[in-house]
């Protein structure tokens, strides 16, 4: 439409030229006008086909945010199922934390009631063996040791102490440590005691006593039957037993080291059913 009401004033300036109508003047003047006419013609023409591509242009902006707006809105779905998911998740995980957190404070407590246990039976076996050193003399102290090892107390008597020369009767001087040991261990109800004979690695050999298997296991015999007969101590406490030369403290490289290997131990324990019984209340696993 621009164009055409352009072009009409251009035909009536050729038409005027070509009758005479105007002057060379009034005709230069239109010329003019009619430059500048055809010159803001284009000018429109070229904004029309500028604004005609941006308005291009924006739709296919507008089309890609619509698109944009579209894939977010998807996005959005998905989230909003991931977390009600997650929340559905974490309910049932709270359900769990609340077991696995009594779990814990279940199996705190019950290592708490085994370091206490563990607490008082070293407790109970530094008064104990306070007490009985306190108990010997000086002189009896050179023929006994006594040693907490990993909460068991182990009284070692040496074998020239305890028995007759190459025999596994009890000596006679053996009688008074042997009774204060016994006293000790009447005290102290609640412990079990094993008797464990040890020799040295020369063979022996005679009547009733093959080897030193036989040898230790009498010996530890009759420190048992001592303990039971003559100083009452319950038998249900205790237990003998031999380990021959095989279980011993130094090598018999010579004498000194053999008499240090012939002995027999005395040793104190908790009473093992307390401690199954504290196992026994052990938490229980839960299955996942």
């Amino acid at each position: 439409m621009m164009k055409l009401s352009i072009l009409i004033p251009s035909v009536c300036v050729v038409a005027m030229m070509a009758t005479g109508c105007v002057s060379n003047k009034k005709f230069a003047e239109l010329q003019s006008t009619n430059t500048k006419l055809q010159q803001s013609n284009e000018q429109l023409n070229q904004r029309l086909q500028a604004s005609e591509s941006d308005a291009s242009g924006g739709k296919i902006r507008i089309k890609s945010l619509e698109e944009q707006i579209a894939a977010e809105k998807a996005n959005a779905v998905a989230l909003q199922a991931a977390l009600n998911k997650c929340l559905n998740s974490s309910s049932q995980g709270n359900v769990n934390i609340s077991k696995l957190v009594d779990e814990i404070n279940s199996s705190n407590k019950y290592i708490q009631q085994l370091v206490n246990a563990k607490n008082k039976s070293d407790s109970l076996n530094m008064v104990l063996t306070n007490n009985l050193t306190r108990s010997l003399s000086q002189q009896e102290m050179s023929d006994v040791d006594v040693q907490v090892l990993k909460g068991v107390v182990y009284i070692s008597l040496s074998d020239n102490m305890l028995y007759k020369s190459g025999s596994y009767e009890i000596s006679d001087k053996a009688g008074a440590t042997l009774g204060k040991i016994a006293k000790i261990i009447s005290d102290y109800s609640n412990y079990d005691v094993l008797i464990e004979g040890n020799t040295d690695n020369v063979p022996i050999s005679k009547p009733n006593i093959r080897n030193n298997w036989d040898l230790s296991a009498l010996r530890a015999s009759s420190v048992v039957q001592a303990l039971q007969n003559t100083y009452k101590v319950d038998p249900k406490r205790l237990t003998a037993g031999g380990r021959g030369e095989y279980n011993p403290l130094v090598s018999n490289d010579n004498e000194a080291s053999k008499a240090k290997n012939r002995r027999t131990q005395i040793i104190i324990t908790p009473k093992l059913d307390q401690f199954m019984e504290l196992i026994g209340k052990a938490p229980a696993e839960t299955k996942p």
